[in-house]
């Protein structure tokens, strides 16, 4: 059996990758918390954000640190700002846009894991800043993407799933 141990982290280039245009820090991982939940710090700007998903496997609680999203969920447009939290449940189709110019998030997702999909796509962030020369979800050819996340139970929505399920959602962005 293995056991966990204490330990204390913050954001470091070490922890730190770029994906699809975000600096997203693992703070912790499924390995750290014997699978329970992954934590990360994430900076994102406008245009970064991934389309419609539901997660098979994962709750998800997004706190944000500074700037302002609006979450579509179950029917909801929610604003979520500084100092606010928004939880989206597993199985529950869902997106988010940014607001502000740049968004800081710290989100939970239990159980741990969903974060290995993500590793296996990222690359070593260079600078603890949102990257500024990279392909984002609205740039990149999702195919090899998708794949991935398949694997770890999370599927984007099409657009008749989008246009049931996420009432105001953006049809263009």
């Amino acid at each position: 059996m293995n056991t966990l141990k204490a330990y204390k982290s913050s954001p470091t280039l070490e922890n730190s990758t770029w994906y699809k245009g975000i600096l997203v820090s693992q703070l912790a991982g499924g390995s750290d918390t014997g699978g329970a939940f992954d934590l990360v710090e994430s900076r994102m700007k406008q245009g970064t954000e991934p389309p419609p998903h539901i997660h098979d496997r994962e709750d998800e609680l997004f706190y944000i640190l500074s700037g302002e999203l609006k979450v579509f969920a179950q029917g909801k447009v929610l604003t979520v700002k500084a100092g606010e939290s928004v939880f989206l449940p597993k199985k529950v189709p869902h997106a988010y846009l940014i607001q502000s110019e740049e968004c800081h998030v710290l989100a939970l997702m239990t159980p741990g894991g969903f974060m290995n999909a993500i590793n296996n796509m990222n690359a070593p962030a260079r600078a603890m800043q949102i990257p500024s020369d990279m392909e984002t979800y609205a740039t990149a050819d999702l195919t090899d993407t998708m794949a991935v996340f398949m694997k770890y139970g999370l599927r984007m929505l099409s657009p008749d799933e989008i246009a049931e399920h996420l009432p105001g959602y953006p049809t263009t962005r």
